[in-house]
């Protein structure tokens, strides 16, 4: 049986160029790594742990948080912000690897 590869579209490479400009930063990498780790942060606890104005914090979890990288739940007058594992998990997933590769393994 034959997997079909699908045909992707102008839609489908603007989403991922946006991930993949959210996950080329290291600060961001820190980030996401911190949240993982914790389970959920805000941006006061994150400064403890990352040398960043808050400022430049905020700026760097929007860029996370446009991505789909990450949750957001409003509590009191701070943001907590926690893994969106299906974001994370569709970057390392077999359906991103069909795009790139000519393997019907990894289309599965």
């Amino acid at each position: 049986m034959t997997t079909q590869i699908p045909v992707p579209t102008e839609e489908t490479f603007v989403k991922y160029e946006k991930k993949f400009k959210a996950l080329a930063d290291h600060k961001r990498l820190e980030i996401l790594h911190l949240i993982q780790q914790h389970g959920s942060l805000c941006v006061c606890d994150l400064a403890e742990h990352i040398d960043m104005s808050q400022s430049k914090l905020s700026y760097h979890l929007k860029q996370l948080l446009d991505a789909g990288f990450l949750n957001v739940e409003k509590k009191g007058t701070w943001n907590y912000y926690s893994i969106k594992d299906e974001g994370v998990n569709e970057v390392l997933s077999p359906a991103l690897c069909c795009l790139f590769r000519n393997d019907e393994q990894c289309c599965e």
